[in-house]
């Protein structure tokens, strides 16, 4: 073995063992791509790299989507648009079977396009719509899972940060990532709902059916969801009409939801405050990582990691198809003990050129890794949202929420077979559009 070889195994061994004892994640990467590089070219290149890195990343104009998609994020969050989007859903199909549960999901998707964070979807919406599933009578657990599970559509439907990060690691068109992440988003809606019908025929006694709203009411509950409709089509309209740039984009995604917010008395200015406080903290928790992933690249790429792992999965008696699944399954079961967002800014820069040396479409493959990255968001014994809710309804129990959550964890994996399929399902747009 190699000095080299030596380096990279012992220097992923640390990150793994590091943030098993909790240390941040920005930490561990990037003290362990400091180390590895002082061991192999010397104490100069690697303080040299450690000051030149950071400088870089936080001054990088393009990087200025992330906290611009998280303060519009924030803003449509405290200004109510989820409460309107669950009536005007639970008015249309709250009758049917399972009906405020598809309302739920439906609601998810809704706020998933002005909002492209999961944990604050799934956050959001178990205020606004468990309260009342609860009243309705259902099944706790079950009414966690829903919430959970439909939360995770903040990072596919978009706008997506996590589509952004994958972007800017991978060089890859923002915009192509986002028109990638539509119909598997419309797919993952269309699953999940076949998932409460389903759950309902065996369990009819967990849903109880609502009385059906009028025509009035259905027709007037929409009136409610235009700013939500207004914002996305400005933002996501705005983009593929070739009116506005990514960047500038998101810029006016803000000011949309700040003057829609102002304008019907919902943000008053310690809500902004807030609003922008709570944005500030998540954008420098991201960069912060993402300063650490980046010099973890350059700690990969002095140790030749990456064509050292695309020399040993290319060389598997198996096909490209073959080593994606195995790539996949280690994607799932790394999620559910690590943070999506680690196990992407971790992976990605080793598995990326992979990918590519596969022949695999760079876009469709962004789409996949998002998607993994939705089941380890609530599969145990992590389930990041899963503990989310459980620390906003102690009462239901953590363990009745992954009860909750396994019956969508099993439509997620039929999704995740559905585009290793048939990778048109997220190409398609892309390839039309473009």
């Amino acid at each position: 073995m190699s000095e080299q070889t030596l380096v990279a195994v012992i220097g992923c061994t640390a990150v793994i063992v590091l943030m098993m004892i909790r240390v941040p994640i920005a930490v561990c990467l990037g003290a362990v791509a400091v180390a590895g590089m002082a061991w192999l070219a010397g104490l100069e290149p690697a303080f040299g790299i450690l000051i030149d890195s950071p400088i870089r990343t936080v001054t990088n104009f393009n990087f200025s989507v992330i906290p611009m998609f998280i303060l519009m994020g924030a803003l449509v969050s405290a200004s109510g648009m989820s409460r309107e989007l669950f009536r005007a859903a639970n008015a249309w199909v709250g009758h049917l079977p399972g009906g405020m549960a598809m309302g739920t999901v439906l609601a998810c998707g809704g706020f998933a396009a002005i909002n492209g964070s999961s944990v604050a979807s799934a956050a959001t919406m178990t205020t606004v719509a468990l309260p009342e599933m609860r009243r309705a009578g259902y099944n706790p657990g079950f009414a966690a899972g829903v919430i959970a599970s439909g939360g995770t559509l903040g990072i596919m439907i978009p706008p997506s940060v996590m589509f952004i990060l994958y972007a800017i690691i991978t060089e890859q068109d923002i915009a192509s990532l986002f028109i990638a992440g539509v119909f598997p988003g419309l797919l993952a809606i269309a699953l999940y709902c076949t998932t409460v019908q389903t759950v309902y025929r065996v369990r009819p006694d967990w849903m109880p059916r609502s009385a059906r709203a009028d025509r009035r009411e259905r027709f007037d509950s929409l009136r409610d969801v235009w700013a939500t409709v207004l914002l996305f089509g400005a933002v996501i309209g705005g983009i593929y009409g070739g009116f506005v740039t990514i960047i500038e984009a998101a810029a006016l995604g803000v000011l949309g939801a700040l003057v829609i917010g102002i304008a019907r008395g919902r943000l008053p200015w310690p809500v902004i405050v807030t609003s922008l406080v709570e944005a500030l903290r998540t954008t420098a928790a991201i960069f912060f990582i993402l300063i650490g992933a980046f010099l973890f690249q350059y700690f990969l790429a002095v140790t030749q990691t990456s064509q050292l792992l695309a020399e040993f999965l290319t060389g598997l008696p198996l096909n490209p198809t073959g080593v994606m699944i195995v790539i996949l399954i280690f994607y799932i079961l790394a999620g559910m003990f690590v943070d999506g967002l680690a196990v992407v800014l971790l992976t990605i820069p080793i598995v990326y050129p992979v990918i590519v040396e596969l022949g695999f479409d760079p876009i469709w493959f962004g789409v996949i890794i998002v998607t993994t990255v939705e089941v380890g968001l609530i599969s145990p014994p992590v389930g990041i949202i899963c503990f989310i809710m459980n620390n906003m309804v102690p009462d239901i129990g953590l363990i009745n929420i992954y009860r909750g959550v396994m019956p969508f964890i099993c439509a997620d994996i039929i999704r995740l077979a559905l585009l290793l399929a048939f990778p048109s399902i997220a190409l398609y747009l892309v390839q039309t559009m473009g």
